[in-house]
């Protein structure tokens, strides 16, 4: 059996996208960069506001979040036309949700996090959990490029009829 990741298939797989594929990851990289970026005011909005200041890193972060949690959310649209059934629970599936919560509590504020607040309180939020955000964003983009990886490394297992 062979490896489910390979870049090379990925590529091919993304150049062979046709445009209800290449909308949804569109919709879907807007769709998180909404839903991780509003609650955390990393994007600016009336009903959330920050205790600590946005850090350099978290709007690329984000960014990246949403650009990769797109292309996964977009490898389970079939497009039209296609048979068989697209797989939701193949290599990667796993590996795209935990990513995306990963990224949530990396780009959030250290001490707006009731759980982080419970566990270290304040002081201990800003002292251990605000330098280990860094590292949560960067195994939360691991994560993320790993299940497109290993969806899209996949998708010739399901192969679509010719373009017409």
């Amino acid at each position: 059996m062979s490896s489910s990741r390979s870049p090379r298939r990925a590529g091919a797989a993304l150049a062979s996208w046709r445009p209800v594929q290449w909308a949804a990851a569109g919709a879907g990289a807007a769709l998180t960069a909404v839903v991780v970026g509003v609650p955390t005011a990393v994007v600016p909005s009336p009903f959330f506001s920050r205790s600590v200041p946005v850090q350099w890193w978290n709007p690329p972060v984000l960014a990246a979040t949403a650009v990769l949690a797109g292309i996964v959310l977009a490898t389970f649209v079939r497009p039209p036309g296609a048979s068989g059934r697209v797989r939701t629970d193949g290599p990667g599936s796993r590996l795209g949700p935990l990513g995306g919560v990963l990224s949530f509590l990396a780009v959030g504020c250290p001490v707006c996090n009731k759980i982080v607040l419970l566990l270290v309180g304040g002081s201990g939020a800003l002292t251990y959990w605000a330098p280990l955000q860094p590292v949560v964003a960067v195994a939360s983009l691991a994560l993320l490029a790993e299940a497109a990886l290993r969806r899209l490394s996949t998708a010739e297992a399901c192969p679509l009829p010719p373009r017409a």
